[in-house]
């Protein structure tokens, strides 16, 4: 069955909301195997929300709206579908009822307006608000569905999971699941991860293979449908398994996993002290370790070291290797990371130099350029990062690059 999701508010197109309710019932859907094949957004103005309304009947065989159930004269959802479907508003008796009772319990007197949200169209299956006063509809003709859920996402939330999931269920079965299956890389740009595994995108259709670019890497996402959620998940291992086959030293999570717990346990679990020695992220690579609870098993300490004279004195920098080359290069990255070995007594140092902008570039050092440096027993690695985008998303990435080369460094060196 197709599916078209209709958001509806002004406040949404203002951007003085985020649309999290398109993303949630998408989520759902796909998971109960329906296909959402469009997202629409529409203002609280009678013509533009028929029209869209309308258009969405036309190419899908199921039309769910959220949001304009309230009790302002902008909550106009329920009426024009109504319109559309021609049928007349009607007050229901139980919500209504249903409503006087929640208006009691909470000691407010309710007004003639809120009889709106209690008014429905004659003819429609009702959804019970068991999280506020609108209650859901249902319509149908010929064979098309036009559903109206509240806008506030505990509503929406509660009644999709309570009232329109064993609706679907009752009319339609769940014939198909979808399932989907995350791998986040880091290491390779998005161009260079599509052309090691151009052949299998190419020849795609069930799974199907998408690459999406994020702040923390590129991400490989497979999507599967099947009758049930094992056989979704064989097929999405199937081809996992070719993939890793291809880019696997890239890949360093899956799914929700975020790269500092997987370094932290990694840390953990080989009883290996870190430090960190930070320029340009200001700490922000020792407030991700530390953000995981029993850090302190793993981070012996961190220290920012913004300034030469800093970096001289902590970290025995040298005084003419600053005044060669500058405070961002290779070298002095890598000395900050044995510095840091040093000064904290760990068994792995990191160091990060950089200009994380939108000032103190140069053509020769240029906004994002990083000097990303591993220390240890088995040697100093260092890495030349060119990051794009604002100051804050530069020292973001540069973090995620240390910590990246962090797991490198003890995959690499941990069976030695």
């Amino acid at each position: 069955m197709k599916v078209e999701i209709v958001t509806t508010g002004s406040e949404l197109l203002l951007g003085q909301i985020v649309n999290t309710n398109a993303a949630y019932m998408s989520q759902r859907l796909n998971d109960l195997g329906f296909d959402v094949i469009y997202q629409t957004t529409v203002g609280d103005n009678h013509d533009r929300m028929k029209e869209v309304l309308e258009h969405a009947l036309s190419r899908a065989d199921i039309v769910i709206t959220s949001g304009g159930l309230g009790p302002t004269q902008g909550d106009i959802t329920k009426e024009v579908s109504a319109e559309i479907f021609g049928r007349k508003m009607k007050l229901h008796a139980e919500s209504k009822r249903r409503m006087e009772e929640r208006f009691a319990q909470r000691h407010v007197v309710w007004t003639d307006n809120n009889l709106r949200q209690v008014t429905l169209p004659e003819g429609a299956e009702v959804f019970l608000n068991y999280n506020g006063i609108a209650s859901g509809v249902v319509l149908e003709n010929n064979g098309k569905y036009l559903i109206n859920l509240p806008g506030p996402p505990s509503e929406m939330k509660d009644m999709f999971e309570r009232s329109l999931k064993p609706f679907l269920q009752r009319k339609f079965g769940f014939k198909h699941i979808i399932v989907s299956k995350v791998l986040n890389t880091m290491g390779l740009g998005e161009s260079l991860l599509e052309t090691e595994i151009k052949d299998l995108i190419l020849a795609q259709s069930n799974p199907t293979l998408a690459l999406l670019i994020r702040p923390a890497g590129v991400i490989i996402r497979i999507t599967a449908k099947a009758d049930t959620r094992e056989q979704a998940e064989e097929m999405i291992a199937q081809m996992e398994e070719k993939i890793r086959q291809r880019v696997g030293s890239y890949i360093y999570a899956a799914n929700d996993e975020n790269l500092e717990e997987i370094v932290a346990k990694l840390l953990r679990d080989n009883c290996i002290k870190v430090s960190c020695a930070e320029s340009c992220t200001g700490g922000m690579l020792a407030q991700r370790l530390t953000s995981i609870s029993g850090s302190s098993s793993y981070l012996d300490g961190s220290i920012v070291t913004y300034s030469n004279d800093v970096k001289t004195k902590f970290l025995s920098v040298d005084e003419d290797l600053l005044c060669a080359k500058g405070a961002v290069c290779a070298e002095v990255a890598g000395h900050m990371a044995e510095g840091v070995v040093q000064m904290f007594n760990s068994d792995i140092g990191v160091g990060i130099t950089g200009i994380a902008g939108p000032t103190g570039g140069t053509k020769t050092k240029p906004v994002g350029l990083v000097y990303i440096g591993v220390s240890g027993k088995y040697g100093t690695e260092v890495t030349e990062n060119h990051f794009g985008g604002t100051r804050d998303e530069v020292r973001y990435r540069a973090t995620q690059q240390a910590l990246f080369m962090l797991r490198q460094y003890i995959l690499k060196n941990i069976k030695k």
